[in-house]
């Protein structure tokens, strides 16, 4: 059957599983049940260990959930060092549930794989050669796709029941209060970790820093932690942006942002105690430089971002443009050293982010998002997913969550090469049109035709290019042609969830 954003959802998905199709953004006040969990009392002074291989044996079997967080992007020591034991070790049958899998990660994902140990995976997205596996039907079982907010709202309902938890942690004291801020591995916000900290019924904290008891401010606290595992290093704190946070250069960019900037400017919500979330890309970046100055030249401070942080926002915090920054990871050194220092950035963990299933998730307060795209339709239907090939190379991240906001703008090239951003059907929908309100790219501007007050507002703006994004669509298939259709099989690999657990999509196997 076709959900509410045409995608066709296969009965045998549907008939196998708890399943119901998309069907709208607006989720409402559900009521929820929070699923109760085994709890491991430790008693003692003292639960530092000394082998990790022991912590695996005692309390790791076949078919168990096990996590990790992505804090350390590709920094991460952790995580290819547990898994290593475990294939090793011989375990079978394990779901992998990450809060997102990063491409220092992937080689040991598929040996895992390959081995029989992970048969499973859900995580918020994947990139490079195991994107290129599953996409060709590596896995035995579909991955299941969640964004932050919905695998902490997952996590919370029990829908992910995590059995043992592996968190690399910069700071750790003896009973196992630890932070993100401290030692020679700071990271800053610990935010993913913390709803595995809270709910995993079994959680390993991995450290290279054992400080004295007691280590305050504890993000992770003694009452949630069994084992504490001294290692020789949990991550290189250097590789955190990965190049992902650069200020761009390039002309292209340069001007989407400035057009971003002024859409944003030309918009109702520019305007004392306005919110904001921008990305870390460069043009993303870029935005918040030009931003930095309208605020300014207006004299207009903003209430607070949150979401992933950079330097360029951590300087609006020290500037005073910025009151506030919920800071749910950090995405370069700067912002991550930054958290120890300043009291206006507040560590905050991925349900109070952006689940849609708690009392208030701070994405529900957001007056403006600004997100990139990989792809996006004439409906406005966006795929961050996968690429022009089918192949999964990307994140769902925080994209449906900051998607509820009053205006999200998507920042993006009319064209990446030969191959096409403007489309008339998005190869995969991660966030469904209705969520999407503009679309600016270097060419010309589209309003989603639901927002006539936006359309109204920017008619008054000549620095605003309006176009339609059919206009844009051909515009762009002028440039690069018309693609082959993509050759899949019958066979789902991937199951994309919208942020309430509904099913918006399903990502078929390539063909070899």
């Amino acid at each position: 059957m076709k959900n509410n954003v045409g995608r066709e959802i296969s009965d045998e998905i549907l008939n196998s599983t708890n399943y119901k199709p998309f069907e709208t953004t607006e989720i409402g006040h559900p009521t929820v049940h929070y699923t109760g969990h085994d709890v491991r009392v430790t008693k003692g002074d003292d639960k530092l260990v000394d082998s990790l291989d022991q912590v695996i044996k005692d309390n790791l079997k076949d078919g168990m959930t096990i996590s990790f967080h992505h804090h350390f992007r590709n920094g991460d020591y952790v995580f290819n060092m547990v898994m290593d034991k475990i294939i090793k070790m011989g375990y079978k049958d394990l779901t992998l549930a990450p809060s997102s899998l990063t491409g220092v990660m992937n080689d040991k994902v598929i040996e895992a794989i390959k081995a029989g140990t992970i048969t499973n995976i859900t995580s918020s997205g994947m990139r490079g050669s195991l994107g290129e596996a599953v996409s060709h039907g590596l896995l035995k079982n579909p991955v299941i796709f969640r964004s932050h907010g919905n695998r902490a709202r997952s996590i919370e309902n029990g829908n992910i029941k995590i059995d043992v938890a592996f968190l690399g942690v910069p700071s750790s004291d003896r009973m196992g209060n630890a932070n993100g801020m401290n030692g020679e591995s700071a990271l800053g916000s610990l935010g993913y970790a913390l709803v595995d900290a809270q709910y995993a019924n079994k959680v390993v904290l991995l450290t290279d820093t054992i400080v004295d008891y007691p280590n305050t401010p504890a993000s992770i606290k003694q009452t949630q932690v069994d084992y504490v595992v001294k290692v020789d290093k949990v991550g290189d704190p250097d590789r955190i942006g990965s190049g992902a946070t650069r200020f761009t250069k390039d002309p292209k960019e340069l001007k989407i942002a400035k057009m971003v900037n002024d859409v944003i400017v030309n918009s109702p919500y520019f305007k004392n105690g306005f919110s904001f979330q921008t990305g870390t890309g460069g043009a993303s970046l870029a935005v918040t430089r030009f931003l930095r100055q309208s605020m300014l030249d207006n004299d207009i401070k903003a209430s607070f971002t949150c979401g992933g942080t950079t330097s360029p926002i951590v300087k609006l915090l020290e500037e005073g443009l910025v009151k506030k920054v919920m800071d749910v990871q950090d995405f370069d050194k700067g912002a991550a050293s930054s958290m120890k220092s300043n009291p206006g950035q507040t560590e905050i963990d991925g349900s109070w982010y952006a689940d849609p299933d708690n009392k208030g998730a701070m994405v529900d307060q957001l007056d403006i998002a600004i997100l990139s795209a990989l792809e996006i339709d004439t409906d406005f239907n966006v795929n961050v997913l996968t690429g022009s090939n089918g192949v999964i190379r990307g994140a769902v991240g925080g994209h449906q969550d900051a998607g509820t906001a009053k205006m999200t703008i998507i920042s993006a090239p009319l064209t990446r090469g030969r191959i096409a951003t403007v489309v008339p059907a998005v190869n995969s929908i991660t966030t469904p049109g209705s969520s999407i309100d503009v679309l600016v790219t270097e060419v010309g501007v589209a309003v989603n035709p639901a927002r006539k007050d936006l359309i109204e507002a920017f008619k008054k703006a000549p620095s605003i290019p309006l176009v339609s994004i059919e206009e844009l669509q051909k515009r762009a298939e002028g440039i690069v042609g018309k693609p082959k259709p993509i050759e899949y099989t019958d066979r789902t690999v991937a199951l994309v969830e919208y942020r309430d657990g509904t099913l918006i999509d399903e990502v078929k196997q390539i063909k070899d």
